[in-house]
């Protein structure tokens, strides 16, 4: 919900509406809760209220860049690194991605899409840089749903997978780093651009 954007950036939660929606009972919810918030979808409150994270430009500048450093270093090492099972897997996943984008289901898509990142820092096979990585992809992880809302932005988004899954295939470290560099900087000017023209409208 978090991450398809059914929950607006910066609402507050109702806990007991999401446990009726849910169909759970508050102790599992309140579990859920806290692990979201240490992934930094969430913000609690000493009171116990929860609101949806939301980032100003700033944040999602310095956010974006510093998780374009990690992953293009993730990237670089990953190709060097991976064994074929691995390798073989995240061919697997770039055709899920591919037949999300066809049948035009955003959210497997997103779902997989994060997935392949995730799975790319897992090939570096360095734990450090590996956990620096989730921590910042699960904060941002509602802006890459938002970022792909425009049509033409998805289709480039699959086109630039496409490549770093052919980088990786040819075990091109540095192709495969500037292209992760590259795909997270463009999503990043994305979001911003959005953010303004939405400021804009707001503002008449």
């Amino acid at each position: 919900m978090l991450v398809e954007g059914r929950i607006e950036p910066g609402a507050r939660l109702n806990e007991r509406q999401l446990a009726l929606t849910l169909r759970v009972s508050p102790t599992p919810l309140r579990e859920a809760m806290s692990q979201l918030a240490a992934e930094g979808l969430l913000d609690l409150l000493p009171s116990r209220a929860a609101f949806a994270i939301k980032l100003g430009e700033d944040e999602i500048r310095h956010s974006f860049e510093m998780l374009a450093i990690l992953e293009s270093q993730a990237g670089a090492l990953a190709a060097q690194r991976i064994d074929d099972d691995a390798r073989d897997a995240l061919l697997a996943l770039q055709r899920e991605l591919r037949g999300a984008h066809g049948r035009g289901d955003l959210a497997a898509y997103c779902r997989v899409d994060a997935q392949i990142h995730a799975a790319i820092g897992a090939a570096a096979a360095n734990p450090l840089l590996v956990d620096a990585q989730r921590a910042l992809a699960g904060r941002v992880q509602h802006l890459r749903w938002r970022a792909l809302q425009d049509a033409a932005a998805w289709r480039r988004s699959l086109a630039e997978h496409e490549a770093m899954t052919a980088a990786l295939a040819a075990r091109d470290g540095a192709a495969l780093g500037a292209l992760l560099r590259a795909h997270l900087e463009r999503k990043r000017d994305g979001l911003l651009a959005q953010m303004r023209a939405q400021a804009c409208q707001i503002n008449g």
